[in-house]
């Protein structure tokens, strides 16, 4: 009898391992998912992470934009900030040629 129990024990103990690879908290049906579910992820990173550099670029063409417009309209415009004070150096007229 004691010959038999071995192997009946370590069949029973296989059979267990089994049960837990096949239906457990880790199987590999769920492992399956959770790898699913992770792809899944970071497909939407990726296009989060695509929005997000979409939007950083406009962000940064609007602060430029707005840079060189102020710029434009200081030089062509004479736009003046608060607090500041605008001066404008006139150069003079080069001297024309005497007319015959």
């Amino acid at each position: 009898m004691a010959k038999r129990l071995v192997p009946l024990l370590l069949v029973g103990l296989l059979l267990l391992v089994h049960a837990q690879l096949w239906f457990g908290r880790g199987s590999l049906g769920k492992v399956a998912g959770l790898q699913r579910e992770l792809e899944a992820q970071n497909a939407a990173n990726v296009q989060a992470q695509q929005a997000n550099e979409r939007l950083a670029s406009e962000v940064r063409d609007l602060k430029e934009g707005q840079e060189m417009i102020e710029e434009r309209a200081r030089a062509e415009l004479g736009m003046v900030k608060p607090n500041e004070i605008y001066v404008q150096i006139a150069r003079p007229a080069p001297a024309s040629a005497p007319k015959p």
